[in-house]
């Protein structure tokens, strides 16, 4: 489960609505796909994993899943049959508030079909409607990581190649 080390406040206000789109987090930055909000809501901690769950169950450990929220604001309630009055009552679970636009969850390494289904597997587990997005860069920048990889790679085989002594003489 996701939860904070520490915070601030222990049992802070719940807050308004949710206004807005989400001006942070909405686009896909690390993977091929993304699972992005289109309504504003609560995730609890909960829902994020047992989304992650479904996701890498799916696609059998073999690509990479991001989860790119985060579950930081407590929400407290009061036991059962309580009679009102005598303060706050303590936290019970922890919620990721999520706006619309916001990306919640990244995939990659694996093909698009796979992709897709892993995401709408996710979506169920999700109070928040959703849709699938595409980063269109991820072929451009994986090749550009791949090249710079391979000139890296041939730029240190080339300084390993001169240190025996005998291989740059005729």
């Amino acid at each position: 489960m996701l939860l904070p080390k520490r915070v601030k406040w222990r049992r802070p206000h719940r807050g308004g609505n949710i206004k807005g789109k989400a001006t942070r987090g909405n686009h896909v930055n690390y993977g091929e796909f993304g699972l992005q909000a289109l309504e504003a809501g609560w995730i609890t901690n909960r829902q994020i994993e047992a989304a992650r769950i479904a996701m890498t169950r799916y696609i059998r450990r073999g690509g990479q899943v991001w989860i790119k929220i985060f579950p930081d604001r407590p929400i407290t309630a009061k036991p059962a049959e309580t009679r009102m009055g005598s303060g706050k009552g303590s936290p019970e679970y922890w919620v990721a508030v999520v706006k619309p636009g916001r990306v919640m969850f990244e995939i990659a390494g694996v093909n698009a079909d796979m992709a897709k289904e892993a995401m709408r597997l996710a979506s169920h587990k999700l109070p928040v409607k959703t849709k699938i997005i595409r980063n269109e860069n991820y072929i451009e920048v994986a090749q550009k990581e791949n090249r710079e990889d391979s000139i890296t790679k041939a730029m240190a085989n080339d300084s390993f190649a001169g240190m025996d002594g005998d291989a740059g003489e005729s």
